[in-house]
């Protein structure tokens, strides 16, 4: 499998000392969805400038598709789409119009039936004749996307895109972004703080803190099953916690006042069995976000819960 981004030891300071970045390093494979993740200030956004030579690096160097990034920025561009927070839109033109314009942008002189099928494949042909202004956040953030697309570039950068979306929003541009991936084999680069999104649509993640790599790897390598934290919920939790307490349950059960245990997923059913077997009346079993948890163990967050949570 080829690498189609490379960063080594990249650095940007801003004054000073402000260091937003501070010696990155990571790859990025082909075919990938490879998640960045970081709390607010920690990076992210200057990475990915970094990535579209919006702003240079103070030092390091940056490789996409094999190439140097300044030496062949336009080839490498030509072949690179990208939505940075919310996408500009003409909103008094129809979705059609629109990706008739970002068409011509990139020197490109599409057929309707063509942009069409663009509108298709991100669910939004029946509204291609609606102005953009009628859209909710969420098709206006898929219509970004697709304006990012029109060129069939290889690799996508997308930065926050469910920020500020509704439930549905956000399910409609996971499941876009896991389509590119899956069925047309794009290579994509998405930054996020919704940590439970990330988990479902990555293969590969990036975690930084500060500026620098916290830890970089495949999600299956990184989220052991062994660690899934199970949170009870019963009619009496002091009699069940001492109930666990005084059974083979003992080693994997966590202080505090809410039931944790920390076990193999796998073992959630046999667990459920033993508690239904003694009586127990269970009102929930859930299991908590395995990468918010390894996310706050790993980065200064844990000060910034609300904010990783949404």
């Amino acid at each position: 499998m080829s690498v189609i981004i490379r960063a080594r030891d990249i650095t940007k300071t801003f004054g000073r000392e402000i260091k937003a970045v501070d010696g990155l390093s990571f790859t990025v494979e082909e075919g990938q969805v490879y998640g960045f993740l970081g709390q607010n200030g920690a990076g992210k956004s200057t990475t990915i400038r970094m990535l579209l030579t919006l702003i240079t690096p103070g030092s390091g160097d940056i490789e996409i598709f094999g190439m140097n990034l300044p030496r062949n920025r336009k080839a490498i561009l030509r072949r690179t789409g990208a939505i940075i927070e919310r996408p500009d839109l003409y909103k008094y033109l129809t979705a059609l119009e629109n990706l008739r314009i970002f068409a011509r942008m990139s020197g490109l002189n599409l057929t309707d039936k063509v942009l069409m099928e663009h509108l298709a494949k991100i669910g939004l042909a029946d509204r291609a004749h609606s102005k953009v202004k009628t859209y909710s956040q969420g098709m206006k953030q898929r219509l970004g996307i697709a304006t990012a697309l029109v060129h069939d570039p290889q690799l996508i950068i997308l930065d926050e895109p469910t920020n500020g979306l509704d439930p549905q929003g956000i399910a409609d541009v996971r499941n876009l972004i896991l389509h590119l991936s899956r069925e047309e084999g794009k290579t994509i680069f998405v930054s996020s703080h919704l940590l439970h999104e990330i988990e479902l649509v990555a293969d590969a993640m990036l975690i930084i803190d500060k500026g620098k790599k916290i830890i970089e790897g495949k999600v299956e390598d990184l989220l052991h099953p062994a660690d899934t934290l199970v949170v009870i919920q019963t009619q009496d939790d002091a009699k069940t916690r001492q109930l666990l307490q005084e059974s083979s349950w003992q080693p994997w059960l966590k202080p505090g006042e809410e039931i944790v245990l920390s076990i193999h997923r796998d073992e959630i059913p046999a667990l459920a069995r033993y508690l239904i077997q003694e009586g127990v009346q269970l009102i929930s079993i859930q299991t908590k976000h395995s990468l918010e948890n390894y996310f706050l163990s790993l980065t200064s967050a844990n000060q910034h819960v609300a904010a990783y949570t949404n």
